[in-house]
């Protein structure tokens, strides 16, 4: 499956990784992965990542960005990770290489690069890169290790997403056998300062439901800035207080900026992608993304989120 890629990688002396832009843990565990299984295997070639700043993510090591002259590129391979759409694409620079490649593991939207392995089979990106390494015969490090399971474990939610598969765990189990620690992982991830607690506590206050039962949660420009917080920390950071309410099997988070309505869609139970793409965006069955331009269009997207609850 990884026999095209993995040519380009050998042939060519930079390597260049890109990903998505707002990173979340499996686009960045899966880059700075990546990374390092090329270095480690192929130390004569130069391997750079770039795109927007990690975020929540970083703590993660070695999720600071490499600054990259426009002219690396000529005769460069540029890897696209975790992307389903160009224009999603954290810098966008990649079509001015010599070559490009994809990874990705989200519903297929179009085309990106030369080269592409899209498989929804994996719960993550990560997965996928791990298969990677362990189809084309390359040797994983603690450092490569610890960042793919880290987005692995993102991605499926710890491992509870009905994504996760048999496939998961022997993937999970082949990355594990490399010495880090997991309780490190788990830590960063998961472990809330009291602000946050009180802040998630705020954005369950906020929760509404329409006449069939979609949570949504919706947040204003001035109630972002009074937040004083990143954007990411609440647009993708507070989807997951509607997760578990009984009775709720879908659930959306309406976070307004400057840059229009971000929308994160999830569900436990229905494919609601098709939505997310309706309005631009994209992503899994049961957890995608979309940008839109007002709040209208967001209560539309929420209707057609109601409606779906007919079906």
């Amino acid at each position: 499956m990884f026999e095209a890629i993995l040519e380009q990688v050998k042939s060519h002396d930079r390597i260049i990784i890109h990903r998505h832009k707002s990173p979340d843990g499996d686009a960045l565990g899966s880059q700075i992965g990546l990374k390092h299984i090329l270095m480690d295997n192929f130390p004569e070639k130069e391997i750079y990542v770039v795109g927007d700043g990690a975020g929540h993510y970083s703590f993660m090591e070695d999720s600071v960005m490499d600054e990259v002259d426009d002219g690396l590129y000529a005769d460069a391979l540029a890897i696209v990770l975790d992307t389903s759409a160009k224009h999603l694409i954290s810098d966008e620079r990649y079509p001015t290489a010599h070559a490009t490649a994809r990874m990705d593991h989200h519903i297929f939207v179009e085309k990106i690069c030369q080269y592409e392995v899209t498989d929804t089979s994996f719960e993550s990106c990560c997965g996928l890169v791990t298969a990677f390494a362990i189809e084309s015969g390359l040797k994983l490090s603690p450092m490569s290790a610890k960042s793919l399971y880290t987005g692995m474990v993102t991605d499926s939610g710890r491992f509870r997403y009905d994504s996760t598969s048999s496939q998961t765990f022997r993937l999970a189990s082949a990355l594990m056998e490399q010495p880090f620690d997991t309780g490190d992982i788990y830590r960063n991830l998961y472990a809330d300062d009291l602000s946050r607690i009180q802040l998630k506590a705020r954005f369950a206050l906020k929760i509404q439901l329409t006449a069939r039962g979609v949570a949504y949660i919706y947040t204003t420009k001035e109630e972002l800035a009074a937040l004083n917080t990143d954007t990411f920390s609440i647009s993708r950071g507070m989807v997951g207080t509607m997760s578990d309410i009984k009775g709720v099997s879908v659930w959306v988070n309406f976070t307004e900026t400057e840059a229009g309505v971000l929308c994160e869609l999830r569900s436990n139970r229905y494919n609601i992608n098709p939505i997310a793409v309706k309005y631009g965006g994209g992503g899994h069955a049961k957890a995608s993304g979309a940008t839109v331009a007002t709040k209208e269009i967001a209560m539309q997207m929420l209707s057609d989120l109601d409606a779906l609850m007919k079906e």
